[in-house]
């Protein structure tokens, strides 16, 4: 018994390290991307605000956020801390599914795996 809350404590750590690891890593990288591009843009005109402008649609996905990020953009080291931001609740999900797993607690894995689809598929799919 004593083995099995050890390897518990254990899960909750790495579960506990991974939302902090992924916080924090998100904030730097977009902390260092706005400050990139408040550094790149420094006097240049600033854009007018009080319209919506829709931004590039690079940004908007997965493939135009990495691109962006290869090509040294500072809107897509920006774009990059937030898709991180979003996967840290995601990988928390992934670690208490094996969690489930491994303590044979079936019922929880039907469970958090059902979460983990719902998640990826509205994902993929999104909102209309």
């Amino acid at each position: 018994m004593g083995s099995n809350l050890s390897s518990k404590n254990n899960m909750n750590t790495l579960i506990g390290n991974t939302l902090r690891i992924g916080v924090f890593a998100a904030c730097i990288i977009a902390l260092l991307g706005g400050i990139w591009y408040i550094a790149s843009s420094a006097g240049s005109t600033l854009p007018d605000y009080t319209t919506f402008h829709q931004g590039d649609a690079s940004y908007t996905t997965v493939e135009g956020i990495f691109k962006s990020v290869f090509a040294l953009s500072a809107t897509g080291w920006i774009q990059l801390g937030v898709i991180v931001l979003m996967l840290t609740p995601v990988m928390r999900v992934v670690l208490s599914l094996v969690d489930f797993g491994i303590q044979r607690d079936w019922l929880y894995v039907i469970i958090t795996g059902i979460v983990l689809l719902v998640i990826i598929v509205n994902s993929l799919v999104g909102v209309g």
